[in-house]
């Protein structure tokens, strides 16, 4: 129903208590064409739709579908740089270290593998979305990462059926397209967090964060890679133990991020 004038209650209210008044909220539109309110105290926007029968809060703006289809398909892009960075990789350390040994797989996993993959996956993430309108968000960088950590996975996985068959697929699917999502994940925290700050003119700070949203999934990258690889049982438990926190870590990063999310013109220390 039709309510009434904002600044009438507001009259009413000094009125009657004798206070001065401020409204913390600000309705946009009314009745029927109530649209959701502006939270003065955080800057901050928050829509109303109609979800069966019930309104429902939009904290962030939906993203639009042409611009995360664009990342799912970066993402596929992203597994050919990183081939042939892998391939140039291999060719290298096979000159200086035999095949298989210590020295060969660390730096293979935690260093051509992961940052091939990785590095692939970041610059072609910056490239599509670093001055695009639609990153108004602080989460939006989480959204981006993990869409293109997906298209990735994608195309990898198929790779992977292509050569080794269906089996392989499946196990995939509950190991590393989710282990790929997660990277993106801690990516794309830290990037969010670096648009935030150059949208404040901290760019050293900004720098820091874009290039731990290369480091730190890079070394989580390694981490998966390297342990999946030592054939032992005892290594296995690890395996399952270390993808275990990575899911619940990247968890609970995706709901802390999602419920204090601001737009990026809204800076909140406590958001940090």
């Amino acid at each position: 129903r039709e309510s009434r004038d904002p600044f009438d209650l507001l009259d009413e209210l000094e009125n009657e208590l004798g206070i001065e008044t401020y409204a913390c909220n600000w309705p946009i539109g009314s009745g029927k064409e109530f649209q959701g309110v502006y939270d003065r105290r955080a800057g901050q926007l928050l829509f109303f739709s109609g979800v069966s029968g019930k309104n429902r809060a939009d904290k962030l703006e939906k993203e639009p579908a042409p611009l995360l289809i664009s990342l799912v398909l970066y993402g596929i892009a992203a597994t050919f740089i990183a081939l042939l960075l892998e391939r140039f990789g291999s060719w290298l350390l096979g000159r200086y270290f035999p095949e298989d040994s210590t020295p060969y797989n660390v730096l293979m996993y935690f260093g051509v593998v992961a940052f091939s993959e990785e590095g692939a996956k970041y610059f072609l993430l910056k490239r599509r979305t670093w001055r695009s309108a639609a990153f108004n968000c602080q989460f939006d960088g989480v959204v981006y990462a993990v869409f293109v950590a997906l298209g990735f996975a994608l195309w990898e996985n198929i790779s992977y059926v292509l050569m080794y068959g269906l089996s392989t697929a499946l196990v995939r699917a509950v190991t590393a397209v989710p282990g790929h999502a997660c990277f993106g994940v801690f990516m794309g925290v830290w990037y969010g967090l670096a648009k935030r700050l150059h949208g404040q003119g901290k760019d050293r700070a900004s720098k820091l964060c874009r290039v731990l949203a290369l480091l730190l999934p890079a070394f989580l990258h390694g981490c998966y890679d390297y342990i999946a690889t030592i054939e032992s049982v005892h290594y296995g438990w690890l395996f399952a133990a270390f993808v275990a926190v990575l899911f619940t870590i990247a968890f609970i990063l995706i709901k802390r991020q999602s419920r204090h999310d601001r737009y990026l013109n809204n800076y909140d220390a406590e958001y940090l």
